[in-house]
């Protein structure tokens, strides 16, 4: 067969037509590509939330993290809608834990002084956030719809060492809307290092929660605003996706 006779390797890709839209923000209002855009929610597991998780059993009070179950649910139906991509940015590490280094594995264990990844969870709940098991799965309330994606990690950040900004640049989305939990820790380590590597970044305030003091969350705010991009309510967020259907 001849090169003129043989199909066609197409290195063309699908561009979407631009859809712009104008958000309330601070420090200063904020324009997105609603086409190339995400609502990223992170970390909305039952080791984190469940009063059977592995958080909860070592004492941690999750009713900060479950308070903006709500919120989150009506965002992802609104993202939905607007034909925004819903990303589940989830804890979900091996069960032999060979990619955690013992570094990590000795601060979050206290040294061995209690349980930590991979290790047994409470009776019937497998092993704490093995990717496979119960702990790293989604809280009932909130459920993954066809069309969303699902991403696992096994960092605070996101984007360490995983297939995440692969998934994401496959499909054109070059803009971020960070919510889920904790504010202080997997969602700001993984807005940084979208900023790191391009990304639009948006911190949607009141759909992100941790239990930490509210200094820290304030401390958040002030960074990603001075230095990393915006931050939004969601209720502005709401309205803008509401007036543009997909």
């Amino acid at each position: 067969m001849s090169s003129e006779d043989a199909p066609i390797l197409s290195f063309a890709r699908p561009v979407p037509a631009p859809r712009p839209v104008v958000l309330a923000a601070e420090p200063q209002r904020a324009e997105i590509d609603l086409a190339r855009t995400a609502l990223v929610i992170v970390d909305m597991q039952n080791d984190f939330l469940h009063p059977d998780g592995w958080f909860p059993r070592l004492g941690f009070d999750p009713a900060p993290l479950a308070a903006i179950l709500p919120r989150l649910a009506q965002l992802a139906d609104a993202a939905r809608s607007a034909g925004v991509q819903v990303v589940w940015l989830n804890w979900g590490v091996r069960a032999d834990r060979a990619e955690i280094p013992p570094p990590i594995v000795n601060k979050m264990s206290m040294s061995g002084t209690r349980p930590v990844y991979a290790d047994a969870s409470a009776p019937g709940r497998g092993r704490i956030l093995v990717a496979s098991d119960w702990g790293a799965q989604l809280v009932d309330a909130l459920q993954p719809r066809p069309g969303d994606l699902i991403i696992h990690k096994h960092r605070l950040s996101g984007f360490h060492d995983n297939d995440f900004d692969t998934v994401l640049r496959n499909r054109g989305i070059d803009t971020l809307l960070f919510s889920g939990t904790n504010t202080d820790r997997c969602v700001f380590s993984t807005l940084c290092d979208a900023s790191f590597l391009g990304y639009g970044c948006l911190l949607v305030e009141d759909a992100c929660a941790t239990g930490s003091p509210a200094y820290v969350s304030e401390a958040i705010h002030y960074l990603v605003r001075l230095l990393y991009g915006v931050t939004l309510k969601s209720d502005d967020l709401l309205s803008a996706l509401a007036t543009n259907p997909r």
